[in-house]
């Protein structure tokens, strides 16, 4: 049986990654240099409640411990989520990031699950989720249109929502964006 322990994001620019996520009041540690004189800089326990953690490596430094590094791949598939203590905090933060001049995803609303919830973009375009505490009574299922089978979103549709198919004519949205 496996557990989560651990994500390392590999970064570009350590020390604009290093801004970014104290902008956003996480404790980063400063990074390290191993081994010296390499240039591969490492930040490693970044400190969580939860029962895992948080490294960032730089490219010189993810080399050492994987082959198939490739920095200049596309797209995002992996949203990094940082929890908040309120939901003033996501939107308070969302705020703070956009006013240093950092792009932006999702704006800051109130999630199908019962949080606050908003996406920033690191420097290297990782999106940052900032999620607050789950609030049973403001959770609810969200409307949503899924794609029919001609749709080529079809494909990506969740395995659970797919027999909704034929009877839904587009895609997923958020029920927020829907007007």
């Amino acid at each position: 049986m496996s557990t989560f322990g651990q994500i390392n994001v590999v970064v570009s620019d350590m020390a604009a990654t290093v801004e970014f996520f104290r902008l956003l009041e996480l404790d980063v540690p400063e990074p390290f240099e191993w081994p010296a004189g390499s240039g591969a800089e490492h930040i490693d326990d970044i400190p969580s409640e939860a029962h895992c953690y948080m490294a960032f490596d730089n490219h010189p430094m993810a080399t050492i411990w994987t082959d198939g590094l490739q920095p200049a791949r596309s797209g995002v598939n992996v949203v990094v989520g940082l929890m908040v203590k309120t939901r003033d905090d996501v939107d308070r933060l969302y705020e703070r990031v956009r006013a240093a001049g950092h792009p932006v995803g999702q704006e800051p609303y109130d999630a199908f699950f019962g949080s606050r919830y908003a996406i920033v973009i690191d420097p290297d375009g990782n999106h940052v989720g900032l999620k607050s505490p789950i609030d049973p009574d403001r959770k609810y299922v969200p409307e949503y249109e899924m794609p029919g089978r001609d749709d080529p979103t079809y494909a990506h549709a969740p395995n659970r929502l797919l027999a909704e198919a034929d009877r839904r004519p587009h895609r997923i949205r958020p029920r927020h964006c829907l007007a």
